[in-house]
């Protein structure tokens, strides 16, 4: 099976310090969800793995986040592609779960759902924590230069060769590229 993991905010939408805490301000990254339904097209699974701590820090419920990913598959669906599932952590940093990337929980739970190792699976992220979590489990991490991701390419904790990409687009492309089939 082919797979990909993709981080939420500042990957595959604007990102914001202050959460994205409705549909209203979830926006698409410019060829973001072009990105994805190429994916899709090439015969790729596509999972969002996404640290959501506004739900506990009680900035926004379940609903809401249930909206906002609802937002984001019809917007994806217009172009003709999907999302095979979504994962997030409600939790905050102070609750120690084993869920909130970078610990694993998320990326198990990912692989007992599929039943697949993610060795070398591409886990595309714009933080340091999305991408320590990629390492952590084997799978390829890749870093994106939106959302965060030009200051995680400035942090000295960043392994040296780390892949990086414009963004979704490239990083995609550069996928598709490597693993024609």
């Amino acid at each position: 099976m082919k797979l990909v993991i993709l981080d939420r905010d500042g990957v595959i939408n604007q990102d914001s310090d202050q959460y994205i805490k409705s549909p209203e301000e979830w926006k698409p990254i410019a060829g973001s969800l072009e990105a994805i339904a190429l994916l899709n097209q090439a015969g790729y699974r596509v999972v969002v793995c996404t640290n959501q701590s506004g739900i506990g820090r009680g900035l926004f419920e379940m609903d809401t986040l249930n909206a906002i990913h609802d937002k984001m598959i019809r917007a994806l669906a217009v172009l003709g592609g999907h999302i095979d599932a979504v994962f997030f952590c409600p939790h905050t940093v102070t609750d120690e779960c084993e869920c909130r990337k970078p610990k694993p929980g998320m990326f198990h739970e990912i692989e007992a759902r599929f039943n697949v190792s993610l060795e070398n699976v591409p886990a595309i992220g714009d933080s340091l924590r999305d991408l320590q979590v990629a390492a952590a489990v084997g799978a390829k991490p890749m870093l994106v230069l939106t959302g965060k991701g030009k200051k995680t390419a400035s942090d000295p904790e960043l392994p040296r060769n780390m892949p990086s990409y414009p963004d979704l687009a490239a990083a995609v492309a550069q996928i598709i590229k490597s693993n024609p089939s």
